[in-house]
């Protein structure tokens, strides 16, 4: 037995290390579609090119909505209309049919119905994918990123002790070094540069949660009316149905009533419960965005006089909910902590990335002089984990300009997401031979320049938006869209590059064999 003692930064080391093999795939997978959603609205506009219009002058439910909503679901409980904002232009009415969510996409200047979506966008797909993995069985998805934001925080404390000269590697980057020590001064500068980020979006990302990970202990407290325990804590109001029908009042004077309560601001959502009952009862959302915290304040009015039956006062649990909320989902109007937020999510993933990359190369070494080869499954792993993601999303993005309109559009581009997701781990596991297992990355590095500027050119012939006609007309989300994605295919081709440059002038280590003619570097 080794008796020998070891110091804090030894064993915080070890846990360093292991934690980050054993999370950093889904952590990858979180911050990156972290990262997407801090522009998911705009993401929408670029994959639903309906979508692309001028934000109308003037909105009313009554005369637009309305009509709408009783011609299309007369026997729902329940009508949802979100309202247009500066990031989103166009209504979307939504309500159940049986245990079907049915939603609509509505043009607020004709009061039109578009047509049907045919994908689920940033909102239905990259958001969800940041926080539930689209696990949605007995919550297992949010309960899997808890696991992974508590490893991120082992992580984070753990990496401050294990770097003794933090400051010292925040300053330093040697890019002409060995090209270990460039990939470590990169990781080092991403994760003391990023630190308080790094932190703050994974403690707020858990507490936002929170209700779902009280649940299980909510029957030791409320007993029998564990299911009450959410109208009492955040306040919910709820008034059942008269059975007997009735007629709605105006909804837009409603919604006047709730900003003047609110003294101000813009409204989010309109619910209305049993609208065809006497009991009808219209909700009105307030959208957050002039405050920090999430804070969506409700009013509630009758439905058919339209009287004020309650405001919403949350409890202040639920306040300190609600702001850490909105620390790590930005809902406030301020383009410049957008960006800097996307940066430093960007930030993220090449802070897990390259962690990911040192530690496979370090076990190449080790198990090429040992005869080993079970670092080729991790570095398949690591690569499909971290590059495999992006060149999925990129695909997803191909796939949306160049299917046609059919039934169950939006499966088809989710499946090849997850379809180009497993050739990536299979390519990637194929080319992780010693002493090439980087190749595999650079190899999926070039498929994601490839891929991205595919996804530019085929946007403009598809729905004739190129970048400089999207900027001549103000649709900055489309042009925004774009040149991200011109930036990354010209870092990625470029890194490719450099690579393949380096691989071909480097001699081959004794003891491998030649590659063939079709494997060599281009």
């Amino acid at each position: 037995m080794d008796k020998r003692r070891h110091t804090l930064r030894q064993s915080m080391d070890f846990v360093h290390t292991w934690m980050g093999v054993t999370f950093s795939t889904l952590l990858f997978l979180v911050f990156f579609m972290g990262t997407l959603s801090v522009f998911d609205q705009e993401i929408d506009r670029w994959m639903l090119p309906q979508t692309r219009l001028t934000p109308a002058a003037s909105f009313s439910v009554d005369r637009q909505i309305l009509p709408l909503l009783q011609a299309l679901a007369p026997e729902a409980r329940q009508w949802s209309i979100l309202y247009p904002s500066e990031r989103s232009p166009v209504v979307r009415i939504a309500w159940r049919e049986g245990k079907t969510f049915v939603s609509r996409l509505i043009d607020p200047d004709r009061g039109e119905v578009l047509p049907e979506a045919g994908s689920w966008g940033g909102t239905g797909f990259f958001f969800p994918f940041h926080y539930s993995f689209h696990i949605k069985w007995m919550d297992l998805g949010y309960w899997l990123l808890a696991i992974v934001g508590i490893g991120m925080l082992a992580l984070l404390v753990s990496g401050v002790i294990v770097h003794r000269k933090i400051f010292t590697d925040f300053f330093t980057f040697r890019p002409d070094k060995s090209r270990h020590r460039a990939t470590l001064d990169v990781h080092n500068i991403c994760g003391v540069l990023i630190l308080p980020f790094h932190f703050l979006i994974t403690l707020s990302g858990l507490i936002i949660f929170c209700s779902i990970y009280f649940k299980p202990a909510l029957p030791l407290v409320f007993g029998g009316d564990a299911p009450k325990a959410a109208q009492e804590i955040f306040d919910q109001f709820d008034r059942p149905p008269a059975k007997v029908p009735g007629t709605l009042g105006s909804v837009d004077a409603m919604v006047a009533e709730a900003q003047r309560a609110w003294g101000g601001g813009n409204v989010r959502v309109v619910s209305i419960a049993h609208p065809q009952d006497r009991n009808a009862v219209v909700q009105v959302q307030r959208r957050p965005d002039d405050q920090v915290a999430y804070a969506t304040a409700t009013v509630a009015f009758d439905g058919a006089s339209g009287q004020l039956l309650y405001a919403q006062k949350a409890a202040p649990v639920a306040g300190v909910q609600k702001f850490f909320s909105g620390l790590h989902m930005i809902p406030f109007s301020h383009w410049g902590i957008r960006w800097l937020y996307f940066v430093m999510g960007l930030g993220g993933c090449v802070l897990i990335a390259t962690g990911l990359l040192l530690w496979v190369d370090k076990r190449e070494v080790r198990q090429r002089k040992e005869g080993r080869r079970s670092h080729r499954v991790v570095n398949g792993l690591a690569c499909a984990g971290t590059l495999g993601v992006i060149v999925a999303t990129l695909a997803m993005l191909v796939a949306n300009r160049l299917l046609p309109s059919m039934e169950n559009r939006q499966m088809v581009e989710a499946a090849a997401y997850f379809a180009v997701w497993i050739l990536s781990l299979l390519h990637a596991t194929w080319r992780s031979r010693a002493p090439l297992s980087r190749r595999a990355w650079f190899e999926q590095a070039a498929a994601i320049g490839v891929l991205a500027l595919l996804a530019v050119i085929l946007n403009a012939l598809t729905t004739g938006d190129n970048l400089y006609r999207s900027v001549l007309d103000g649709k900055w989300a489309i042009a925004g869209i774009d040149s991200v994605l011109l930036a990354t295919a010209l870092l990625a081709l470029c890194l490719a590059r450099r690579h393949f440059r380096r691989a071909a002038a480097l001699p081959i280590p004794a003891g491998v064999t030649a590659l063939k003619p079709a494997e060599s570097a281009p």
